[in-house]
């Protein structure tokens, strides 16, 4: 069909930019204009910053791919500044726990990585364990620039969530004092997590760096006991209740009541104070989640010895508070048989994947696809074995399959089902299901003063502590600040990358009066033209993404000390090791830059009207900045989209 062409139609200084500042699509044409299009398009490139599932999956919410690109040279840090500190401050922007979190997180930022479906994720776990090291080696401080409010906030607990909360208030200039129960800080960092697993020189360190930012502590003081709630909501602006679930769930079976029957939560306190120096010959812990695998490797630690047969220094004896073993008795340290058992089968317990591989190498047997029925208990009440047996499931009901009952022998059985909260003091926020309730800003319902985080909501990682912590800090910055009603939290609530922040960090001013949606303009300086960060709404796929960009390349991966079943007797030295820098940096550089550019040059090679062009050097400060187009030699041809690896560049002009 032939195109007819007005031959009076003004081309003449003809843009595709989309409009100047103030305009929108509807000052040019109408709805049927905007939806009714025929042999032409309009559509041209424009430059859409997304949120990579990476960071989308982080719990503590950290700009992931933010630090990635700091450690691989794609975004420079300011002048004097290195990249070590410049990507350690970018990380602990989310999180003051990067050498924490890069050893025992889970990583589900690494489960979600788009690399995925090149080869395999990008070690991002590895990467923040380097960055965590190198800050404590170089003793990184934090400081607040902030001026001090006059603001007071009571925080109970002292555990990641309590501490990260620390932190955010103190560096928004808040006062801060910390409530717990223990001796020592650090909750379930430190007496949940065995020290071969969160070294505590490493643990102290981090936690040192907090509370010199001036937070107030007082320790062994139980909210609810040694100093009444009352008196902390009269004395403090703002209360965040962060205790914690450290009251592990009994197995819920005939027989659980034996003295030899424990919870994880107590096994693992008694171990990390220092008291539990020996299990007995034959262990079995009921779980599947990596607390349970912490159980099931202290207990290969431990041993047994062959000087503690007296009542009083039984394990759940220990265990229990009523003393510590004595190990000068101790004249041989012997092997003990540990069995986890899981309702889950193997592949599919919650447990970290290396985790449960390096159980297994230590000689622990790992049973899937069980479950407790009873514990067998002898004529003085003590457990001598735990009854296990198949099962299906029918709705919610577990129905057990005829003839599999089975007993496995055991000294000791330490239950690492669940973990619930102790509300002695407190139970006037009891949700009847042993938590808090909170709303999406984790204030509690009916108060305004009072936030909640951690596991007292859900128990789950650390790092989605942290990240509660993170939510519930500016609910109670904007309440403190005078506001009540507190704003919806975005659709992708995490940390994300700062154009402005950039802008600024190279000495430029920004004075646009519009603090929310960052739009590219035709009148824009400070932003490319048609650029929209979409940041906080989309999350962006493979499918997304130009793949075939990206060459196979393996990944880096840490040491890791493995241990047999004699060798793992009695060692506490810690198993993983950090990446050199250069395997850091070479790491970093798998990063795929998901949904941001990292100048590959891809759109300008391409283009075939050359309209796709490098921003000139004095106008392109720094990253977000590096192309831009010539909308009067654009075509639309979509070649920019179709090689852009990272899908930073879209056709959008015609929707």
């Amino acid at each position: 069909m032939a195109v007819t062409t007005n031959k009076d139609a003004k081309t003449e200084g003809l843009t595709w930019r989309r409009y100047k500042d103030g305009e929108s699509d509807g000052d040019y044409r109408s709805s049927q204009e905007r939806i009714f299009q025929s042999s032409w398009t309009h559509k041209c490139p424009e430059y859409m910053l997304s949120t990579p599932p990476c960071q989308g999956s982080c719990p503590a919410g950290e700009d992931i791919r933010g630090y990635l690109n700091i450690v691989r040279g794609i975004e420079k840090p300011p002048a004097g500044v290195t990249w070590q500190e410049y990507a350690f401050r970018r990380v602990t922007a989310a999180n003051p726990f990067p050498g924490v979190m890069g050893r025992v997180c889970p990583a589900p930022c690494e489960s979600g990585c788009n690399r995925n479906m090149v080869e395999d994720h990008v070690g991002i776990n590895s990467v923040e364990h380097f960055i965590g090291d190198w800050g404590i080696e170089n003793n990184m401080a934090y400081t607040s620039t902030a001026a001090e409010t006059g603001k007071k906030v009571a925080v109970i607990g002292a555990g990641p969530a309590g501490l990260a909360a620390a932190y955010q208030l103190r560096l928004r200039g808040h006062g801060v004092t910390i409530f717990d129960e223990h001796e020592e800080l650090g909750g379930m960092m430190r007496y949940g997590i065995p020290g071969f697993r969160t070294p505590r020189e490493m643990l102290d360190a981090e936690i040192n760096r907090i509370i010199a930012l001036g937070v107030e502590t007082r320790l062994k003081t139980r909210v609810g006991s040694d100093i009444s709630f009352d008196e902390l909501d009269k004395g403090y602006d703002a209360i965040f209740m962060a205790m914690g679930a450290q009251a592990g769930r009994p197995l819920p079976v005939p027989g659980a009541e034996a003295p030899n029957c424990v919870t994880a939560v107590a096994f693992l306190r008694a171990f990390n104070e220092g008291r539990l120096q020996h299990v007995g010959n034959r262990v079995v812990v009921i779980g599947g989640g990596d607390t349970s695998i912490d159980v099931a490797t202290v207990a290969r630690r431990l041993g047994n010895v062959t000087k503690s047969g007296t009542h009083d220094e039984r394990p759940e004896a220990v265990i229990a508070g009523h003393m510590a073993s004595d190990v000068a008795a101790i004249s041989a340290r012997e092997g003990a048989d540990v069995v986890l058992v899981s309702r889950a089968t193997i592949d599919k317990m919650a447990a970290n994947k290396h985790e449960v591989e390096h159980a297994q190498q230590e000689g622990i047997e790992i049973i899937g696809g069980v479950t407790p029925v009873a514990v067998v208990v002898d004529a003085n009440g003590r457990a001598t074995a735990l009854r296990v047996a198949d099962f299906v499931m029918e709705g919610k009901e577990t129905k057990i399959v005829e003839g599999t009952e089975r007993d496995l022998p055991a000294d000791l059985i330490v239950s690492a089902i669940g973990q619930g909260v102790d509300f002695n003091g407190l139970e006037q926020f009891n949700n009847n299901n042993g938590l808090i309730k909170a709303d999406k800003n984790y204030r509690f319902p009916g108060s305004e003063k009072i936030f909640v985080g951690g596991d007292v909501i859900r128990p789950h990682l650390l790092t989605t502590a942290i990240g509660h912590a993170s939510i519930a800090v500016d609910g109670i910055d904007a309440f403190l600040t005078g506001k009540k009603d507190l704003d919806k939290r975005p659709k992708v609530d995490v940390h994300h990358f700062d154009q402005i922040r950039k802008w600024l960090e190279v000495g430029h001013e920004y004075s646009c009066d519009n603090h929310g949606q960052d739009w590219g303009t035709s009148e824009r300086k400070d932003l490319l033209h048609n650029f929209e960060d979409r940041s906080s709404r989309h999350i962006i796929p493979h499918n997304e993404l130009f793949l075939g960009h990206f060459p196979n390349v393996a990944r880096n991966i840490r040491d890791v000390t493995v241990l047999d079943k004699e060798g793992a007797l009695g060692n506490f030295e810690e198993r993983l090791h950090a990446l050199s820098e250069k395997a850091v940096i070479d790491e970093a550089k798998r990063c795929m830059s998901c949904g941001q550019c990292f100048e590959c040059d891809n759109c300008v090679v391409y283009c075939p009207q050359t309209a796709v062009f490098k921003v000139k050097k004095k106008d392109n400060p720094t990253v977000g900045r590096y192309v831009d187009t010539d909308y009067g030699k654009c075509i639309g041809c979509h070649i920019c989209a179709d090689v852009c690896p990272t899908g930073y560049i879209v056709m959008g002009m015609g929707d």
